[in-house]
């Protein structure tokens, strides 16, 4: 087994992985910028080693350092957690060269994933359905215009190594598509370096259906059932559940099914979620696969029972699974709320709910001073209940409880959100 794990990440997922390597009994090491240096990771770990300035290219994505900061500190694993280097694949490849486990899958299935055109292809060669679009790399804007007209309004122009909703415009027209295409490649230059595009018809009002797997290093893969996580903002998460409210359990077990399959075309190992468009209740596409752990996997945890991080730790330590599919069932219903800083400065006040059903992941704590260098999520709340209408109850009621003074926060519009549900 693992017996020393260094996160390479902050926030509540360094939180997260340090409390789960603790139960398992393995030691930790956080990392952490000059302007961490109090954060709770940083507190909770056995070791912390700070690895750079505030900007996150000089210290949480600074591959070198955080290299280093694991060979010095005698650490035998890496967990990236999500964002920063977690999918990348210079880096889990840097890891594998320099002999430390990396916690996810192997970086020549990072690499081919993280290529949204590469990924389409290789899920249409293993006969995975796929949105109707483009087959090739997109440079030209005219040779763009010729395939959004075979593929038939409206499209979505993407960039190849995009995420985040950056590169990406909708077109609902020609006239649309020429300044989307040129925007969309602008922006895909700056944030990622790289202006290679492609195409997809575009499906209007789907639902994001994702499915989690987990895969070891001997051919077992699961799924552990659905999030639906369509509610968002700017291509942004901002509730996600489980089950999905409106997936029979025919069309469940097709999806799961082709989740399973997906991952087996890539040789897939640790733990990943495989996204999908759900059109009309019935129709649905592949999207992309995410090859890290997620923000919403506590509300997977809640409905199957699973510690999803220590299952990572023990596939990574070449432990097979103790389960197969027959033996996965979900219970009840888990929704989680995503709680975001409107504004930098300190924190004066706060208070999270408890009780049964009501789980809160935070790194945040009175006179915690939040930074304005990185992501603005500041807690996660997550409940279950027996019904999507008692979890729904309990969601409303506990985020009634939070009280975060001294910065701006998304918790009113939250409650709205909740209020339509």
């Amino acid at each position: 087994m693992i017996k020393k794990v260094l996160i390479a990440n902050r926030g509540e997922i360094a939180v997260r992985i340090i409390r789960a390597c603790r139960e398992m009994g393995i030691e930790t090491v956080a990392v952490y910028s000059e302007a961490d240096k109090e954060a709770l990771h940083t507190q909770l770990a056995d070791e912390a080693i700070c690895i750079g300035p505030a900007a996150s290219q000089e210290s949480y994505l600074n591959m070198e350092r955080i290299i280093s900061a694991t060979i010095t500190s005698g650490a035998d694993a890496i967990h990236t957690g999500f964002g920063f280097l977690s999918e990348n694949s210079k880096f889990a490849e840097l890891c594998e060269k320099c002999h430390i486990t990396f916690i996810g899958p192997k970086s020549e299935v990072i690499r081919k994933m993280g290529n949204k055109s590469q990924a389409r292809e290789t899920m249409i060669d293993a006969g995975i359905p796929v949105i109707p679009g483009s087959s090739e790399i997109i440079l030209d804007i005219e040779r763009g215009r010729k395939i959004a007209e075979e593929v038939g309004y409206p499209v979505i122009i993407k960039a190849v190594l995009g995420g985040g909703g950056k590169g990406m415009r909708v077109a609902y027209t020609e006239e649309e598509f020429l300044n989307s295409f040129q925007t969309a490649q602008k922006e895909a230059q700056v944030s990622f370096g790289d202006n290679s595009m492609y195409i997809e018809h575009f499906v209007e009002n789907p639902r994001h259906i994702e499915f989690q797997i987990l895969a070891d290093q001997y051919g077992n893969v699961v799924h552990l059932g659905e999030r639906d996580c369509s509610i968002q903002e700017n291509h942004q998460k901002l509730i996600e559940e489980s089950p999905c409210p409106v997936l029979s359990e025919t069309l469940r077990r097709k999806m799961g099914e082709v989740a399973v399959k997906a991952a087996k075309a890539v040789r897939y190992e640790n733990a990943g979620t495989i996204e999908f468009l759900l059109e009309n209740d019935t129709q649905f596409y592949f999207m992309e696969m995410n090859t890290r752990i997620q923000v919403e996997h506590p509300v997977t945890e809640w409905v199957t029972g699973m510690d999803l991080i220590k299952e990572q730790i023990k596939i990574a330590s070449g432990v097979p699974l103790a389960y197969t599919q027959n033996d996965i069932e979900l219970d009840g219903h888990a929704i989680e709320c995503r709680i975001n800083a409107k504004s930098s400065g300190k924190i004066l006040d706060v208070h999270f709910p408890g009780g049964e059903g009501v789980r809160i992941d935070t790194a945040v704590y009175h006179g915690y001073i939040v930074p304005p260098y990185y992501d603005s999520m500041l807690a996660k709340l997550i409940v279950h209940g027996k019904t999507r209408e008692d979890a729904i109850a309990k969601l409303r009621s506990a985020l009634g409880e939070v009280i975060i003074d001294g910065i701006g926060t998304n918790i009113d519009e939250q409650y709205d959100i909740i209020e339509k549900m």
